[in-house]
């Protein structure tokens, strides 16, 4: 089927701006990205209709591939399939079918969709740090924004989990808990508090969605105690056993209910998923699923990051102790980069923000900034000094979203033995966390302010700061938002949605070598050698090696004998290593690694390492 589809449409519908691409096989065989248009997303009124946007947006498409007729005046040549007929816009205005050569329709067309506020879900489970974390990981991959989650040993009453699912209203409840064959009284205690909630959906008079993913031998129960004002759908348990975990049918459940529940009732979509030729997906799960796909089928381990105004997204795929590769997403509702950037002030603290600034600034007019750009969140940086200020929130919005990620991205708790129910709830902490830095390959960053920075040696400073890589390291930007677009085109054709995201999409920047360890100020880390280089950094330094995009260097890396850069401490490794639009970096700061105290020091090395990097100095 896939060497039939010689032109792809597809759109985002975002909760503000719709974004259409145009994707095509060039006579090479070869997918690329030929146009991307966008316009307002139109959920809202005066139009309540979410295809004026996608329309709107396809126009800008055709507009942009216009050209022209024997008879001398243009046609749009590409187009929206509907209803079996393709739209061509004359210059009259008229409408009219056009669909035999030259003027070729889109062979497929896919979407996403986030307007609407996208999937908003609670989970239900029997144990916080066991059944109710296995659901959170289920929702979140499955592109939900969770609201909350409740659990028997939350240390709230009844009375306040009724109450707090009353006030959140969501649109779909995960309930899990037991392995099979185990306890079930906890299971219908936990399903009496939902039927007496009796929660309303966002949308709609329909009944509240309950998805049951816990002990299979106690689902008669669990429907008996919810009754009939419940839609309740059963699945496989998401914890069959202590040290299994099975998330996918629920996942896939949820996507359904997104589809019927949510998407449905919002204007407009029902004329969308009949136009779109496989259904539409959650953009937040589109963009895990390109990077699922892609990790599993490269054979990389991957960390991505979507750093938006309200909140930001982080994604991985990492290998667990048996190999199998194993995907995460976690959502910080609360870190963002306009909406929510007074957040990201409260969570971090002045101080922390305020080290990655380059220069003399009273703490209190970067507090003042940032309460600014909090009341005013579409407006951007207009001097070197913002940017550097929005820069350093970023930097810890980053870290901070990335500390939760880990807490989510861990080895199941509670697999090396059995335990009963009071043990259980007497664990502490987790498991062991899935995210080993220096076993990471490459790292995505997207979301404005790492997309937009004015210079790519930026968006690499920002992330190398924040995620502290280990070892050798590709770091990469998403350049113009196509991720979901990509997503939702993999999971039918895999070869056009990788070939588009690796020429079209992710603009890399180049390896970075982060040698491991740490040393006194001055002292000798790490020496590289090959191909015109021989560069030895000292403790603290940071240099970057001219080398362009699909330019390669067979490069000897030499750390000393307290660093490691992934062959072991003070063992050298060689490796071919790719440059990008920032060239090859060396980071010898060390990891962990820590800024200096002293603020004369600490600017004196910001100052340091941006020069290293090319960039400007701020006056």
């Amino acid at each position: 089927m896939s060497a039939d589809i010689r032109r792809i449409v597809a759109t985002d519908c975002g909760s503000t701006t719709t974004k259409a691409i145009l994707i095509e096989r060039n006579d090479a065989g070869e997918y690329r990205l030929v146009a991307r248009g966008e316009a307002p997303t139109t959920v809202e009124k005066p139009f309540e209709d979410v295809t004026v946007g996608v329309l709107n947006a396809m126009t800008e498409l055709e507009e942009l591939t216009e050209t022209t007729m024997p008879q001398g005046f243009p046609v749009h040549r590409r187009a929206l399939i509907h209803n079996d007929q393709v739209w061509r816009i004359f210059k009259d205005g008229q409408v009219v079918d056009q669909r035999s050569d030259p003027f070729e329709a889109a062979d497929m067309y896919v979407s996403t969709s986030s307007a609407g506020g996208g999937l908003q879900m609670m989970v239900a489970g029997v144990v916080k740090s066991m059944s109710a974390e296995s659901a959170e990981r289920a929702a979140l991959g499955a592109g939900a924004i969770l609201m909350d989650t409740l659990a028997i040993d939350d240390n709230r009453k009844d009375y306040q989990k009724v109450e707090r699912l009353r006030q959140l209203r969501p649109d779909i409840i995960l309930m899990s808990g037991g392995t099979d064959g185990g306890t079930k009284k906890h299971l219908t205690e936990m399903a009496e508090v939902i039927r007496r909630a009796d929660p309303k959906p966002r949308f709609g008079d329909m009944k509240l969605p309950v998805i049951y993913a816990g002990n299979k031998d106690a689902r008669e129960e669990v429907t008996e105690v919810l009754g009939a004002g419940i839609e309740l759908k059963k699945v496989d348990n998401l914890r069959p056993t202590l040290d299994r975990e099975n998330l996918d049918p629920a996942r896939d459940e949820i996507h359904e209910l997104f589809l019927e529940h949510v998407m449905q009732q919002a204007p407009g979509y029902s004329k969308l998923l009949e136009w779109a030729s496989e259904e539409v997906m959650a953009t937040p799960n589109a963009v895990g699923k390109l990077l699922n796909e892609y990790a599993v089928q490269e054979g990389l381990n991957i960390l991505g990051v979507d750093i938006g105004g309200a909140t930001t997204d982080v994604f991985s795929v990492f290998r667990d102790p048996s190999g199998a590769p194993i995907y995460n997403r976690t959502v910080s509702a609360n870190l963002g980069m306009s909406y929510s950037i007074c957040n990201v002030l409260k969570e971090a603290g002045i101080e922390n923000i305020a080290r990655w600034i380059p220069l003399n600034i009273d703490p209190s007019e970067v507090r003042n900034r940032l309460r600014n750009k909090m009341i005013r969140p579409t407006t951007i940086p207009h001097t070197y000094e913002d940017l550097l200020i929005e820069q350093a929130v970023s930097r810890e919005a980053l870290r901070l979203a990335f500390e939760h990620h880990k807490t989510l991205a861990r080895t199941l708790e509670g697999a090396q033995k059995q335990r009963d129910m009071s043990e259980l709830f007497e664990q502490k902490g987790g498991g062991q966390t899935l995210i080993k830095m220096m076993e990471l390959d490459m790292i995505i960053g997207s979301g404005g302010v790492l997309s937009h920075a004015p210079k790519r040696a930026q968006s690499a400073l920002m992330m190398l700061d924040a995620y502290q890589p280990e070892g050798i390291t590709m770091l990469t930007v998403d350049s113009i938002f196509m991720m979901p677009h990509l997503g939702v085109l993999s999971q039918h054709v895999y070869e056009a949605a990788k070939q588009v995201f690796e020429f079209d999409c992710i603009v890399k920047c180049g390896h970075a070598i982060c040698p491991v360890g740490t040393a006194k100020p001055g002292e000798k880390v790490v020496t590289v050698r090959g191909e015109g280089v021989n560069q030895t950094l000292n403790y603290g330094q940071m240099a970057v090696i001219p080398c362009d995009r699909h330019q390669f260097k067979e490069l000897t890396i030499e750390p000393t004998k307290g660093f490691d850069v992934g062959g072991g401490k003070g063992v050298s490794v060689t490796k071919k290593l790719e440059g990008g639009t920032v060239g090859i970096v060396i980071d010898a700061r060390g990891r962990p690694f820590q800024l200096p105290t002293d603020q004369p020091t600490r600017i004196a090395k910001l100052r340091e390492w941006l020069e290293a990097f090319g960039l400007p100095l701020p006056q």
